[in-house]
């Protein structure tokens, strides 16, 4: 018999992150799978917020709070996860893959005799446990089955709805958590302001630049200043996240005109990353990273481009726009502006 422990935490408000309650909502659905017992382990300062989150699940609640569980720290964070597992004495264990756990897992399931796999897409069930990723960027799927117990999976976010909350809050088992001698101390976050930030996962929708940005336009010059001011006026006004293709992010290097906002962090593609948002909508790109290979995951693809014929473009995406996208962008952000 399978014991089955979702381990998630707080974000800055004090309630459960998304990626959390996509996991509790993972191992809800592997418990009903397996008929096995489910428990959730909420690391917090404070777990109410988090416990009320969990209305109408059917399941042991544990928690393990301390002051010093504010902040992302590896020897708090990894002594309040061990204490968990030992408590729901777990062998199959689940969590969100966000930094502060991905940093902190592989650790406490060393000792307590476990492995780990990350970046996991789904659980299936069959004769056996069955977890699946994905590997060489997205392009070769896996299926992994273990025999070594406790077995610890880091689930990617996006993959699946989040856990939505009905009922009665359930009841609360608090976890004894002895802390180890911490040797560092938080002092604070320095971070950009909300509005410079242009990487966001938990957005709906993913604005994909190319490199057509910064080339000669239809009056024979470059406007890289204009299409800054407009590629950035939308991901304010949309609330969306900014992906780049490869030749983009590459252009500071070949001393060409560059978006200063873009580094290869918005990188998307064979050699980028692969979000997960419900739409995306693809501007300037005559490429595979951002049609083919980073869009994998996306559900809703549209693309702007002045080539009808353009075979990447007509190909993966389903609703392409033929027209400048100088001029999309300023009806668009126009429209957004008005509901502002």
């Amino acid at each position: 018999m399978e014991n089955i422990l979702v381990l998630t935490h707080v974000d800055e408000s004090g309630a459960l992150s998304r990626a959390s309650l996509e996991s509790v909502a993972a191992g809800a659905e592997l418990s009903a799978a397996l008929s096995a017992p489910l428990a959730i382990g909420v690391v917090a300062v404070d777990a109410t917020a988090a416990i009320a989150q969990l209305a109408g699940l059917q399941a042991r609640v544990l928690a393990a709070t301390a002051v010093e569980l504010a902040e992302p720290r590896f020897a708090s964070d990894a002594a309040a996860c061990e204490a968990l597992c030992r408590q729901a004495a777990a062998t199959i264990v689940l969590a969100p893959g966000s930094s502060r756990f991905t940093r902190v897992l592989p650790a406490v399931a060393h000792r307590l005799g476990g492995v780990t796999d990350t970046h996991i897409t789904s659980l299936t069930n069959g004769t056996q446990v069955e977890a699946t990723r994905w590997f060489y960027r997205q392009r070769v799927e896996a299926v992994i089955t273990r025999t070594v117990r406790p077995w610890f999976l880091l689930l990617d976010a996006g993959t699946r709805a989040p856990y939505a909350a009905t009922g009665a809050a359930p009841s609360v088992e608090s976890v004894t958590l002895t802390l180890p001698a911490l040797r560092t101390q938080v002092l604070g976050i320095k971070a950009p302001k909300q509005d410079e930030q242009t990487i966001r996962p938990d957005a709906k929708l993913l604005f994909v630049a190319g490199a057509g940005w910064t080339k000669k336009q239809a009056d024979g010059q470059v406007h890289a200043a204009d299409a800054e001011e407009r590629i950035l006026g939308f991901i304010r006004n949309a609330d969306a996240s900014l992906g780049s293709s490869k030749s983009l992010v590459d252009q500071s290097g070949e001393n060409q005109a560059v978006l200063k906002f873009m580094t290869h962090l918005n990188q998307i593609g064979q050699t980028g990353s692969t979000p997960r948002h419900v739409k995306g909508l693809s501007t300037c790109c005559h490429g595979e990273e951002p049609h083919v290979v980073g869009w994998r995951f996306i559900n809703e693809r549209r693309a702007i481009n002045l080539d009808a014929n353009c075979g990447w473009a007509r190909g993966k995406a389903d609703v392409v726009y033929i027209a400048d996208a100088f001029a999309v962008m300023d009806k668009v952000n126009a429209l957004l502006a008005e509901k502002k």
